[in-house]
């Protein structure tokens, strides 16, 4: 009897380990088409990873290699195969996602130091010339820490890359795991910052975010630099940024791409935990530092501050929302709309680690999206992130805020 028990036990178990996962009523897809060819059993004409008409969205390196969340390459072309070659600094089983003329996102594994087939004649309406034309293939990176190394584009024989021109908007999100996507079903492709630049339409995004990462320059949940000093750098804080650059990471060159409209920015809630024992005073000070060093780069460009939201306690019969640096963040929302510093602005210098004056005006340029009230305790998972919904409800709130704000 007691085998018995047991052995049923475990079938239960087994069950439950490789039972199907149902999502919106579809069986949710884990085990995605392997796209890996051999590049010598086709006749396909191949580009550098330097060609012109490659259009690299979110932060590459000058080894063509991608980081922090979602990061992006997109193209026009003729034909109806598309193939990339990744290199080896490529991290293995690495999930992509990628689409052409905007359709149904697919998904697959990278190889390292593999050719994969991403459009093929069978691909969905590729054949079709309209109403898109030319063709326009994009794909996304959708984890943080993971990345690919783009060694070559290949098209079939006589076809043609085709440069896609930016959207005239653009948007810079900076954050943590909440702006990372950490824990949603897709990640990066799930996050609220990918859901508002994408929801927003015609707009350039680029998500420089990474879990753990405190504002405050210092070691946090296992990242040796705070979001302060890493957000004028290419690579992120990964593990593999260290095996890839060392010590030494490329500066990003914010005069090699356009300036964004706007930057959305979702810090502190690792410096507020207890954890990482960041004071309020070093949490201010170098929150300003970093909106100047933006202003210093970016002048024109609009700065959302948002509040944090630390997930639900059981609150008697209910529940409330718990928040970090609630004063502080306000505070800092009117120091920058003071008489005093809009008057002669205050600007930061990352190679000097100094600040000057700006010895001119400034309009208001930084305003203040309060998060409080927008999710349930239910919109939180496990792991105390945001579940999909939960994202989903802070990326139309951030468009609602935009849309009322349009002087944007």
């Amino acid at each position: 009897m007691k085998f018995s028990m047991v052995s049923s036990t475990v079938l239960f178990m087994a069950s439950v380990v490789t039972a199907t996962i149902w999502q919106n009523d579809q069986v949710r897809i884990t085990n995605y088409p392997d796209t890996k060819i051999d590049l010598d059993s086709y006749n396909l004409a191949s580009f550098p990873p330097n060609s012109s008409e490659l259009s690299y969205k979110g932060r590459w390196d000058s080894k063509y290699v991608s980081w922090w969340s979602a990061p992006g390459l997109k193209f026009g072309f003729t034909g109806e195969e598309v193939a990339i070659t990744f290199g080896p600094l490529t991290s293995d089983t690495v999930l992509i996602a990628y689409r052409v003329n905007g359709q149904d996102w697919q998904f697959t594994n990278i190889t390292t130091s593999a050719t994969h087939l991403l459009v093929s004649p069978e691909s969905p309406a590729v054949d079709v010339p309209w109403p898109i034309n030319p063709a326009t293939f994009e794909l996304r990176v959708t984890n943080w820490a993971y990345g690919v190394q783009i060694s070559a584009v290949h098209l079939s024989q006589g076809q043609s890359l085709i440069k896609i021109p930016n959207y005239s908007r653009s948007i810079e999100f900076i954050g943590d795991s909440l702006s990372s996507g950490y824990t949603a079903t897709l990640e990066g492709l799930s996050s609220f910052t990918y859901g508002m630049g994408a929801g927003l339409g015609n707009t350039e995004y680029s998500i420089t975010a990474y879990p753990g990462i405190c504002l405050y320059d210092q070691t946090c949940f296992g990242n040796t630099r705070g979001m302060f000093h890493q957000w004028f750098y290419t690579s992120d804080t990964s593990p593999r940024a260290a095996q890839i650059w060392g010590d030494e990471p490329e500066l990003w060159d914010f005069s090699e791409h356009d300036d964004p409209d706007f930057v959305v920015i979702n810090l502190g809630t690792n410096d507020s935990n207890e954890a990482n024992n960041v004071s309020s005073a070093h949490y201010v000070a170098q929150y300003k530092l970093l909106i100047e060093g933006i202003h210093a780069i970016w002048p024109n460009a609009q700065v959302i501050i948002m509040s944090l939201w630390e997930g639900f306690f059981a609150y008697g019969n209910s529940y409330a929302q718990a928040q970090g640096f609630v004063t502080e963040i306000y505070d800092i929302y009117q120091y920058f709309n003071s008489e005093e510093y809009l008057s002669n602005p205050i600007l930061y210098n990352p190679q000097t680690n100094s600040t000057y004056s700006s010895n001119k005006t400034s309009s208001p340029f930084v305003s203040y999206f309060n998060t409080t009230g927008l999710m349930q305790h239910n919109d939180i998972g496990p792991a105390y992130h945001p579940t999909d919904v939960g994202h989903v409800k802070i990326a139309s709130h951030l468009i609602q805020y935009w849309n009322d704000n349009q002087s944007y």
